[in-house]
């Protein structure tokens, strides 16, 4: 079986749709998703219908969906263009809509299978902390009991590997490739993606990215597929539609540094 795993899609349906074309074409039959399915984007109500008719076996909830769920105004920290989106989205969803996201769980361990989902780390899923390095890696480990867990809310890949502690080294490895940012490249029109084989006896911590606000200097739509009988993570990196999803916030007010942002991967 192959499990579709995206995080942060954020209310960027182009992004959604390139995401999903690809996904038939690899005949990945169910979906696992991360979180932030709103947010900084102008399609809220159809990424969230869209994501309802997936064969959808998990969701954990992201920063954003609590934001839209509450009626906290203020939502102290968070940085204005954020809260003017959050507002925004609100007024696009109904109730029922709205309570759908805030009661979704923070954490969740997959029955039958090897994985544990959170949108931000493990160790402290309500703070919305960051794994971005070994350190924060560590610490995510401590609470992983399952031989994968998959996160996001960075919106930067980037993956570990801890070793068996049979081999008497606890070391925590970056896996290579996965962290990749290419600042120099400068032609992202082709998809591309990175398969990592999971070996018996390891953990594993993928951060994979977002679907829609890359922030890796990538603009390209980011995700995973998680294959159970070849033992294989494979991260996807596909372009969509920017101009359309840049148009589509212009056309709704949002700040005008949430489009600029999407063809800079930043």
């Amino acid at each position: 079986m192959k499990y579709v795993i995206f995080s942060d899609v954020h209310s960027n349906l182009e992004a959604f749709q390139a995401m999903l074309e690809v996904c038939r074409r690899e005949e990945a039959e169910k979906f696992i998703c991360l979180g932030d399915i709103v947010g900084y984007n102008a399609s809220p109500k159809e990424c969230l219908h869209l994501l309802w008719s997936l064969d959808l076996i998990a969701m954990v909830r992201g920063n954003h969906d609590e934001y839209v769920a509450l009626d906290d105004m203020e939502m102290s920290g968070v940085n204005p263009n954020a809260r003017l989106a959050v507002i925004w989205t609100r007024s696009q969803l109904s109730a029922e809509e709205r309570g759908w996201l805030g009661e979704l769980p923070l954490r969740s361990t997959l029955p039958g299978l090897p994985i544990t989902i959170v949108h931000a780390t493990l160790d402290s899923p309500d703070t919305w902390g960051y794994v971005f390095d070994g350190h924060h890696a560590t610490d995510n480990f401590s609470y992983q009991f399952t031989q994968l867990c998959f996160c996001g809310h960075s919106h930067v890949p980037v993956a570990f590997r801890k070793k068996p502690m049979t081999l008497g080294d606890k070391s925590i490895e970056v896996i290579d490739g996965w962290t990749k940012k290419d600042r120099d490249r400068m032609d992202f029109s082709e998809s591309d993606s990175l398969t990592v084989e999971v070996e018996a006896g390891y953990k594993y911590l993928f951060n994979i990215g977002s679907v829609g606000q890359p922030r890796n200097h990538d603009p390209r739509a980011s995700f995973c597929i998680y294959d159970d009988i070849d033992r294989t993570v494979t991260r996807y990196r596909v372009p969509y539609d920017i101009a359309g999803a840049q148009a589509k916030i212009r056309a709704a007010g949002l700040p005008e540094r949430l489009a600029v942002r999407l063809e800079s991967g930043s």
